[in-house]
Formats: C-alpha cells, sequence, structure tokens
C-alpha cells in the first residue's frame, strides 16, 4: 500500500492480515512489518488486536531492534482504549531507562499531550531534547520532532521561548512560524464568521500538510553496506572474488565512514548504513537470478536493505554507541 492512498480506500484489517503472513516469510523484517500491521489495526480500531501484535513482539525483546519504540507504541495504544493506568507505567518506564532513540520519546510525549497531560509532556520533551541534544550543534532529523513537539506544548502552556524554542524556529522549514501554528487560540478562528480569519487558517493548515508531506516522501536513506567482522570473513571464505571490494575488515569500516564523510561533505542529506548478513545477502542475490560474487549486486543489496528500513542513521549521537559495533562512544571510535 502506498503510503498517500487515501485512507477511505484502505481495508485496515486486510492489510494487517497481509503484513503479518509477510512476517512469517521474511522473519529478518517481522519487526518492521508487526509494527505496520499493528498500525493498521489501531486505525481500523481493532486496539485489543494491536495490543497482540505488540505483547507478541515483547514477548522476545532480546530480539527486538527497537524495544523501548515497541513499548512506547503499546502504552499509546492502550490509553487509547483506556487501560490508562498500564499505559502510565509503561510511559514511566521508558522515561526511566531513558533511550538513546528519539522516536519512543516523541510517542511517549504525544500521548500525554493528546490527554491533555501538558506538565508530563512537557517534561517528557525536555529529558529527551536534553539527553538527546545537549551539546549537539546540529541537530539530527530524527531529532527535529522532540523540539517542534516541545515548542508547540509550551506554547499552550503559555510559556516564554528558550534556546531550543528557538532552535525548533530555525529548523523549521514552512512558510508558517511554528509561533503562529501553535498558537492556541487557532481553535477559535475555526468557528469563526469572519472570512479573513478562516482564510489564515486554512492557509496555516496547508503549510502544516506541506511539512507533513515532505516528511512522508523523505527518501530511504542513501546507505552503505557495512559487514560485521564474522560476516565479512564467511563472506569472503564463500565467494573469495569480493575480496577485491573487502582487502580487510579495517580497512572495510574505514572505507564506510570516510565514504560517507564525503557524501555529507557534497551536500548528500540522509545518510545511513545497513549491516548485512550473508544468508540474507545469498538470497537476495538468488532472487536476482545472480551470483553472489558479483560485486555489481552489492550497491543494490544495501539499497533494498534501506529500502525495507534497515537503514541506521549516519553519524550517530557522537557519546552514541559506533555504528561498527563497538561498546565505545562514536566520538571515541570512528568519529574521533
Amino acid at each position: 500500500m502506498r503510503p498517500d492512498t487515501p485512507a477511505e480506500n484502505v481495508d485496515h484489517s486486510a492489510e494487517a492480515a497481509r503484513l503479518e503472513r509477510t512476517a512469517g516469510l521474511y522473519p529478518e523484517d517481522a519487526e518492521a512489518l508487526l509494527l505496520q500491521a499493528a498500525a493498521h489495526l489501531e486505525l481500523s480500531d481493532a486496539r485489543p488486536a494491536a495490543t497482540a501484535l505488540y505483547d507478541r513482539l515483547l514477548s522476545t525483546p532480546d530480539s527486538l531492534e527497537n524495544a523501548p519504540l515497541v513499548r512506547a507504541l503499546k502504552a499509546s495504544n492502550l490509553w487509547e482504549y483506556d487501560h490508562e493506568a498500564e499505559a502510565r507505567a509503561i510511559i514511566d518506564g521508558i522515561r526511566t531507562t531513558a533511550p538513546r532513540d528519539p522516536a519512543p520519546w516523541v510517542i511517549v510525549a504525544e500521548s500525554l499531550e493528546s490527554h491533555d497531560e501538558l506538565e508530563a509532556a512537557h517534561d517528557t520533551f525536555t529529558e529527551a531534547a536534553t539527553l538527546l541534544l545537549t551539546d549537539v550543534t546540529e541537530p539530527p532529523y530524527a531529532t527535529h520532532p522532540l523540539l517542534f513537539g516541545r515548542h508547540r506544548v509550551r506554547r499552550m502552556l503559555g510559556l516564554p521561548h528558550d534556546d531550543w524554542d528557538a532552535q525548533a524556529d530555525t529548523l523549521h522549514s514552512s512558510s508558517v512560524s511554528l509561533d503562529e501554528l501553535h498558537d492556541p487560540k487557532r481553535v477559535w478562528s475555526l468557528g469563526s464568521d469572519n472570512p479573513a480569519e478562516l482564510e489564515a487558517e486554512i492557509s496555516r493548515l496547508r503549510a502544516e500538510l506541506g511539512t507533513y508531506r515532505e516528511a512522508l516522501s523523505r527518501p530511504f536513506p542513501v546507505a552503505v553496506l557495512h559487514w560485521p567482522a564474522g560476516e565479512l570473513t564467511e563472506l569472503l571464505s564463500a565467494y573469495p572474488d569480493l575480496s577485491t571490494e573487502y582487502p580487510s575488515h579495517p580497512e572495510h569500516l574505514a572505507t564506510i565512514e570516510s565514504s560517507l564523510r564525503e557524501l555529507s561533505a557534497s551536500g548528500t542529506p540522509n545518510l545511513g548504513i545497513v549491516t548485512g548478513t550473508v544468508p540474507s545477502y545469498e538470497a537476495f542475490a538468488a532472487s536476482e537470478g545472480s551470483s553472489p560474487g558479483d560485486t555489481t549486486l552489492l550497491p543494490q543489496y544495501a539499497t533494498t536493505l534501506a529500502a525495507r528500513g534497515r537503514a541506521v542513521v549516519w553519524p550517530p549521537q557522537r557519546t552514541s554507541e559506533c555504528w561498527c559495533g563497538e561498546t565505545q562512544p562514536y566520538d571515541a571510535c570512528h568519529g574521533s
């Protein structure tokens, strides 16, 4: 289903069932596929069924790439069908564990906001910004919703602008300012009999829609393929012709970092890293009717992984774990 398919033309129950079947065929992508299926179940108002999918994922937390995200989505869904106490407990747990990914923070903060818990929403947005954006010169794209959401809640609380609000204003690219978009009085203008007020509100809504469409249309990352040491050893043992592409594992890692820095310096946006496995690569080669030893397959494989949502955004936060898999932070490893 395309993201721009009109809602009235979507059978969300059928789409959820299709995604569940697909997850059974591609277990390596089950997490992403089942999260999409749960979203369709929520849209069809089958919220208990969506919770069952979240529980299915959380039953094996060690196998999840982003367990905090799954818990956040479960909490948001639970609150929507009157399981407030359980939702609050999950939200408190997420805030306590302080994940390094901005997405769970945004989901739980917006859930609090949607239930008029504005002070708690503000505190959650602020905790996340403090954790993820302190001493960060250029906030990564994934963190922008934190700053925008915090700005919105502060406007509703009547709080004065601070440095992060100013940064949100700078990052906002719409023709209508954040202050105007987040004006609490906007809701009044929707019931106004004044044509000028209504026209102004229509302009603001169009600007918001344009920003939303821009976010949806962002392409998947320009992704560089990364092989962990064990996988690369297995790959070269099975397909020695690829040794010209990968002389050694340290050189492979250095090439990834240097390539991404060159792309960034040239102005290429939305960069990422995808991690390959030999079984997955062999299956891809088979699907293409080609040999895994063909070096021209490597960039195609990386693009396919990125399109399936497997890319990790580059660069990571300076204090986050390095993309190469080492336990030391990025700024002490490949980001030095």
